[in-house]
């Protein structure tokens, strides 16, 4: 009762707004909050936070962007008072309350500096990925009733200006100049200046009108089956989430630690948006800003220069810097080849068997420091289930990737690894104020792994039946993800309950384990799909590894290092994919049965073993449809693309 009371008194003493429900579908609309014994904490709003850390860590660099070989760096205090003049900005431009300003753009201040300041002004921020066609960018901008829309440049304004949007008001663009002046078009220079003559005081009025049960993000789902749709994040939500989950995964306040880090991911994801820029807010971290091109090919060189103390990527992301070190130990001499292999076997050893002292050696030291990883000692992994064959490698590397599990839905992280919680290929432990359960849990202890908590969405944005399609009756949010947990609450995510196949012959088949498993015995292969639902037996899609085009990100025709280095070994000459596919190259497709054969005397049944398999022509990409915008596979896309190869297996 005295538990119940204190929370009683906690809601009693924070400012919410009336609500009835857990959950809403308008973007007006307010909810009670899932507050618990488990996290009884104040409710706060973005600003209170940010006056916070202003009051903590006013002085300290917030933000680093370069330009030319410079990097300007601004404070807690000045990024403040520049998120104060664009929401100036805003309200000048007509930003109406609880309408949206959406931002599509790379990276930066601007960007940060632009979502800040549409949550000071009563509005909602919607990301929209960069790499997002006209129509998805307009989808987006109509959904969220977009008032000003921020543009990073020419290429993003361009698709903007392809149709009439009914809330639109005003456009702004932050980097590089104005082609032409169009009306209500304004440079970032014009905007921040356009609320000189709004007060201090109806600037505070409307700030202190906001309530933490209100919405203040929208981010929209990747859309890989139906049109994407807006999650509602409250201040609640993201003020919560960036306390709680950065603390799960280690990430120190910046009394203890000044954390520094390098924003490079999509912010319109919510992996990105919490880590980057809210989280970074709550402990007073370094943002530094990456360049547009990080993902093809600079984000290296910024690592370096920036040496941050934490990293996030997408499983994609480090797989590829996997494959850049493996071609670097592949051009080493015979001598620092040996030796290098033989510090990565060491350290593995020594990580799988959690032994305390683990090989510190020069040559591991060296490599870490050619990454930009020398005073970096976490690593991040989300937004997609990662392979152990990179788990492993990097382990090899003396460094653990701690894997994050969530989604929109969850405001990013529900279970986390960190260093006080880490088994090899599980997500962690619950967030410490997080409550979960699985249901509908079969022989093997595997079920729904579904979340309670403070980080649990709104709703979706005007989606009734989809809002209460994701909620049960009692309001736990469904994952859709099949999972089990181990005695100490370790979870393991097995796969997705949309992505399971279930043969012909009533079999529930996993595709993720096979995949990798495949993936695992053969280097040369850089993605594995699997077919098979309502199928009479499984078959494989299979791309090869290739150079990617630095200008289009596009995969090109000629393999990669290590693709050749598989064809050297088993005595091929190839050297393009187009020598291999269609059967041409007759050892690399032999190497590959083999393979797919040592995969398959592991399989847990008969029905779960590959039959056939074909290599496609072109590797999978953002670019190409396959992959979405955080390079996670799209299947049902993939399905659609190579249908007549996959009919093609079930001919008679």
């Amino acid at each position: 009762a005295a538990e119940k009371k204190s929370i009683e008194e906690v809601l009693a003493g924070a400012e919410l707004a009336p609500a009835q429900c857990l959950w809403t579908t308008g973007a007006s609309g307010s909810v009670q909050l899932r507050m618990d014994e488990l996290c009884p904490e104040q409710p706060i709003t973005v600003h209170q936070v940010f006056t916070n850390t202003v009051q903590k860590y006013g002085k300290l660099t917030a933000l680093a962007s370069k330009r030319g070989n410079k990097w300007e760096k601004v404070t807690f205090s000045e990024y403040y008072h520049l998120s104060r003049m664009a929401t100036k900005g805003f309200l000048k431009l007509g930003l109406e309350r609880f309408h949206s300003v959406a931002i599509l753009g790379f990276n930066s201040a601007e960007w940060f500096i632009a979502a800040v300041g549409t949550v000071f002004a009563g509005g909602i921020i919607a990301g929209i990925y960069t790499t997002n066609s006209p129509d998805s960018c307009l989808y987006v901008a109509k959904d969220s009733r977009a008032n000003v829309i921020v543009v990073e440049n020419q290429k993003q304004l361009d698709k903007i200006l392809q149709d009439k949007l009914p809330h639109l008001k005003a456009i702004v663009q932050y980097s590089g100049s104005l082609k032409e002046k169009l009306p209500n078009f304004y440079s970032w220079e014009e905007f921040m200046g356009l609320g000189l003559d709004v007060s201090d005081r109806e600037l505070d009025e409307v700030i202190i009108s906001q309530k933490a049960n209100q919405c203040c993000v929208l981010i929209y789902t990747s859309g890989t089956t139906g049109s994407p749709k807006g999650v509602m994040l409250s201040h609640d939500n993201i003020t919560w989430t960036a306390h709680h989950a950065s603390r799960a995964g280690d990430m120190q306040p910046a009394e203890i630690r000044h954390e520094s880090l390098v924003s490079y991911l999509p912010l319109s994801h919510i992996a990105a948006q919490i880590y980057d820029l809210w989280t970074g807010i709550q402990w007073g971290e370094q943002v530094s800003f990456a360049q547009p091109d990080a993902l093809k090919g600079s984000l290296v060189d910024t690592l370096r220069e920036v040496t941050p103390t934490a990293h996030m990527g997408v499983p994609r992301v480090w797989e590829k810097i996997m494959e850049k070190i493996k071609e670097g130990i592949s051009r080493c001499g015979y001598m620092k080849r040996k030796l290098v292999t033989w510090a990565m076997s060491v350290s593995l050893e020594a990580n799988q068997r959690l032994t305390k002292y683990v090989i510190y050696s020069l040559v591991l030291h060296k490599l870490r420091a050619e990454l930009g990883f020398s005073n970096c000692v976490k690593f991040f992994s989300g937004a997609a289930p990662i392979g152990s064959e990179t788990l492993q490698f990097f382990l090899g590397l003396n460094i653990r990737l701690y894997e994050a599990y969530g989604m929109s839905e969850s405001s990013g992280p529900h279970f986390m690894s960190g260093p006080k919680a880490y088994r090899f290929s599980s997500c962690g432990k619950v967030v410490p104020g997080c409550q979960y359960k699985l249901v509908n849990i079969d022989a093997d202890g595997i079920g729904e792994v579904c979340f309670w908590g403070r980080n649990v969405f709104m709703g979706f944005l005007n989606l009734e039946d989809k809002t209460k399609e994701a909620l049960d009756e009692d309001g736990w949010l469904r994952s859709g993800d099949l999972g089990k947990v181990d005695e100490d609450g370790f979870l393991y995510i097995t796969g997705r309950i949309k992505e399971l196949i279930i043969t012909a012959g009533g079999e529930n088949v996993p595709p993720l384990p096979i995949e990798d498993a495949v993936k695992q015995e053969l280097p040369i292969i850089s993605n594995a799909m699997l077919i098979g639902d309502k199928r009479k037996f499984l078959s494989m899609l299979l791309t090869l590894k290739c150079t990617i085009n630095p200008e289009t990100t596009e995969p090109t025709d000629i393999l990669s290092l290590e693709a050749v280095e598989f064809c050297q070994r088993h005595g091929s000459q190839s050297t393009n994919v187009s020598d291999i596919i269609g059967g041409k190259d007759k050892i690399v497709y032999q190497s590959i049965e083999e393979g797919i054969a040592r995969a398959n005397s592991k399989a847990t049944s008969n029905a779960q073993r590959i039959q056939k398999w074909t290599l496609l022509g072109k590797d999978f990409s953002i670019v190409g449809g396959e992959l979405g915008p955080t390079m996670k596979l799209r299947r049902p896309v993939v399905l659609h693309m190579y249908h007549g190869e996959i009919e093609n297996f079930y001919r008679e």
